[in-house]
């Protein structure tokens, strides 16, 4: 058995050698990408000591008095936490409904498209969006929202409305947040969708059609389950980001009017770790505990996607 076990694990050894040989390039490449987790994704992990203790700038990570639960407790007992903590939840919900399914469905109508000059220009048009960056972005929606000179107000007074300050509103900064959202990501997201749905069998739509399936019965019998796998993931990776909203786009949308449904808990580190009060600590505990429930939620989004989905569908 040992001899058997040594040349089974040799053999394997052999055929790992004999992979990373013939595919040296493409491991070459992953260099930098390897390089870069480790240095962005890992190593800052050995930080995540500073929410347990009192940290100090002057003293250091190593130097600074352990304080145990401390921080977690100040956290949980602060309302700010839990109000950054309900819009965050509110917001991702809210682009889980509406800003997952869009992609998916740009991408079915795009691929029913039969002119491909349109095609094209559709799809160009609907990308440029992902290469503006949130500052520039972000002066698009205030130029459009404005309250004087704004064409949504220009809109709304000239059907004989009142104009409204909607980027100071409570009640419609998440509808801002989710819209602007979806209109930059759309086109890009739609991306991979497009890909999967390369990679379905033409044969499929063959027998479908002569069956006498309608272009609509194809779509749904045979383009959705050809793309399920892709979809679930997407799910999977949309679901562990659920306490992540978009940084980028809340700092340069939010303001001091609309914090009640504004504040998320990305902002709320920045604010409590940076801006206002330096804490440190708090900040660290704050990120830790988002990426805790980040991390159960991937678990259980797997799970449940493989179980629906009969083994199909999930990360792994």
């Amino acid at each position: 058995m040992t001899g058997k076990s040594l040349s089974y694990k040799s053999a394997h050894k052999l055929t790992l050698r004999g992979v990373l040989t013939k595919y040296w390039q493409l491991y070459l490449l992953f260099i930098p990408v390897a390089v870069w987790y480790i240095l962005f994704s890992y190593a800052p992990m050995a930080s995540i000591t500073i929410a347990f203790k009192k940290f100090s700038v002057i003293r250091g990570i190593a130097d600074s008095p352990w304080v145990g639960w401390e921080n977690f407790e100040q956290m949980f007992a602060a309302p700010m936490f839990w109000r950054a903590f309900r819009n965050t939840l509110i917001i991702s919900a809210q682009n889980l409904i509406f800003g997952f399914p869009a992609p998916i469905i740009f991408a079915l109508l795009l691929n029913e498209m039969t002119t491909p000059r349109f095609k094209k220009v559709v799809q160009t048009i609907s990308y440029l969006p992902h290469f503006i960056s949130w500052s520039v972005a972000g002066g698009l929606v205030y130029m459009l929202l404005s309250l004087n000179t704004g064409t949504i107000n220009n809109l709304v007074v000239a059907l004989g409305g009142e104009a409204q300050n909607f980027i100071g509103m409570n009640s419609w900064f998440r509808t801002i947040v989710v819209i602007s959202g979806i209109w930059k990501s759309l086109g890009w997201s739609a991306i991979v969708y497009l890909a999967a749905i390369t990679g379905v069998d033409e044969q499929l739509y063959e027998a479908a059609y002569m069956d006498g399936a309608g272009r609509l019965s194809r779509l749904w019998h045979v383009t959705l389950p050809g793309i399920r796998s892709t979809i679930s993931v997407m799910l999977i990776l949309q679901v562990g980001n659920l306490l992540s909203v978009n940084f980028d786009q809340i700092y340069i949308l939010i303001n001091e009017m609309v914090y009640e449904t504004g504040e998320t808990l990305d902002y709320y580190i920045y604010r409590v770790g940076l801006y206002s009060t330096n804490n440190f600590s708090m900040a660290t505990a704050v990120g830790l505990i988002k990426s805790l429930i980040g991390f159960a939620l991937v678990l259980s989004t797997n799970l449940i996607t493989k179980k629906i989905t009969d083994g199909e569908g999930g990360i792994w």
